[in-house]
Formats: structure tokens, sequence, C-alpha cells
């Protein structure tokens, strides 16, 4: 497959201003996380903190306990396929492609996404280290003329494809604060990053989210490409003879209109009804493990750039070389 249907033409209304002041909507300031108030209960007793806490008012501290504590493997994992989703664009892949990063520096592009990200969630979006995650991620970003509605795109991808993998996966099921939260925090993030018409509901943006697949999903070269960087740079993270079936349990986990995205061939059944099994395996032994009493959302193990990250650093060390 090598060529492109026609062209959708939209405006290209910079999502990032070059004044980062002059916003439309003022963000909220939340109180910080909490630490566990009840430190005694049993597997289940963060869902117990989760159902006395605002998923509005309180989003911060319920996505870090879902994302550091209750799920933080599942959420690393859902936030890698949730960026890989993102690159069935071709105006995202496009623009991923005339950076080279990429092509060039794919473990640290990788890097620096899933730490920025990982701080706003561990620390919050107001916290010191969330306001310099949050300054360096204008910063580049604001480097580039990037659509408004590509980058609302990418913001819901962090927000609903969380929850559909641990739905799918999860060791239990998620509280419906959790999924309330997931929707607060990364409103409260986009309009830290100056991205405009956020709908205001759950539902809203979902339906956004859903709507612009349909719309703006198909095969360019430039998908291609950044998927195949991307999947390659999955391989990586395993010893190299297990690197073939990686990659067959990477396309059997992607769905039908991802893989014409990214014409890739077809996954097998068979190697997703073992690589789903292995996934619910691995959730039936977590839920026999004790409450998590740390919290792993600012760690990742996949990172390679920045060893013993965050030790030593800081959040405006990440990012490309500027």
């Amino acid at each position: 497959m090598t060529t492109t249907g026609p062209r959708v033409q939209r405006s290209r209304k910079p999502a990032v201003a070059a004044a980062p002041d002059a916003r439309i909507e003022k963000a909220g300031v939340f109180p910080p996380p909490n630490r566990d108030p009840h430190a005694k209960w049993g597997r289940r007793g963060w869902v117990k903190v989760i159902d006395g806490l605002d998923p509005e008012t309180h989003h911060q501290d319920i996505l870090r306990i879902t994302a550091g504590y209750e799920f933080p493997w599942d959420y690393q994992r859902s936030l890698e396929f949730a960026l890989f989703r993102t690159y069935c664009v071709p105006s995202i892949s496009a623009l991923l492609a005339r950076t080279g990063e990429f092509e060039k520096r794919p473990q640290k592009r990788y890097d620096d996404t899933a730490l920025l990200m990982a701080e706003l969630v561990e620390h919050g979006y107001d916290a010191e280290r969330g306001r310099e995650s949050l300054r360096n991620i204008n910063r580049m970003h604001g480097k580039y003329s990037i659509d408004n509605d590509d980058m609302l795109y990418v913001l819901s991808t962090f927000v609903y494809d969380p929850l559909d993998w641990i739905d799918r996966y999860g060791w239990r099921r998620l509280h419906p604060n959790e999924r309330l939260a997931s929707f607060h925090f990364y409103r409260q993030v986009g309009i830290r990053m100056g991205i405009k018409d956020i709908p205001s509901s759950f539902q809203e943006f979902h339906r956004f989210k859903l709507d612009y697949e349909r719309k703006h999903f198909g095969y360019s070269d430039d998908n291609r490409a950044i998927g195949t960087y991307t999947v390659e740079l999955m391989k990586s993270w395993y010893p190299a003879i297990v690197g073939p079936a990686v990659e067959k349990v990477v396309y059997s986990l992607i769905d039908e209109r991802m893989r014409q995205a990214f014409g890739f061939p077809d996954g097998s059944a068979r190697m997703r009804a073992v690589s789903e099994g292995a996934l619910r395996a691995r959730s039936a032994f977590v839920r026999l493990l004790p409450k998590r009493r740390v919290s792993l959302s600012a760690g990742n193990a996949t990172n390679r750039t920045y060893p013993g990250y965050p030790l030593g650093y800081r959040p405006g060390d990440l990012g490309v070389e500027h």
C-alpha cells in the first residue's frame, strides 16, 4: 500500500498561542495529592478512598491513585498504545516525520513524553514539578504550527484509551469516579496547554474522539514509517530473540482501523487470544496481591534515556535538544 486517499482540507489554527497567558478559560486550582488515609484497609482499600472523593474537585487525587497505586503497569502500557493510536492520523504522523525525532531518537522521544505526563500525574499540574513539565511541553509544541483538533484528539486518547485498556485487562473494574477524574484531569491539562474548545462533559469529549477517528484515520506513508519506528522501539525493550513475537503481539492487539491506517499485516486471531489470555492471567495474579502503598506513576521500566529518573533530574531536563 503506497498511496494515500484525498486529503481533507482543514484549518491550520495553531493550538498553542505565542503568548501562553492569552487563554480564553482560566484553569482551576485543586489540592495536591493526598497520602493513603487508610493504610490498614485491604486490597480494595483504594476503591473506598476513591468512592469518597469528588471526581471534579479531587480528580488529581483519584487519577494518581488509579495510575500510581492501582494500575501502574496497565496505565503505562495503555498510554503507549494511546500514543501509537495517534500516529494513524496523517497530519500528526507527517509532523512527527518532519521533526526526525522518531527516526533518529525514538527511545528519547518516547521517554520524554512518558515521563513528562507521569510528572503531571504524580505531582499535579499546579505543583512546582507539574508547572515545569507543562512549560516544557508547551515549549516543544510551540515550535510547530499544530492544528487545534489534532492536539485535542491526542488529549482525548489520554483520557479514554487507559479506561478502555483497564476495562479489558485490569484486575478490577474502574469506579465511575475514576472515569470522570480522568476526563477532568486532562481537561485541566489541556487548558494549561492552550488547547481550545475542549468539550465540557465526559460524553461530549468521547463523541469528539470517535468522530475524529472516523474522519481522519487513513493510510499514509508517514503513518507507516512512524508506526514501524514505534514497533521497532517496542521490540528493543526485550531480548532480540523474542523480537518477532513482540511484533506479532502488537499487530494482534491493534484494531482493524489502526491496521489499515498503518498498512500493517493482519494480526493473528490465535496470537490475539494468547496475548489477551496472558494479560488477563496477569490481572488475576495482581488481584491476589496486597494493596500497593507506594506510587509507581513517576517510574517507567522502559525508560532508557534518563537512568534512575526522577532522582537527579528535573522535568526541564526532558525534551528535544534546545
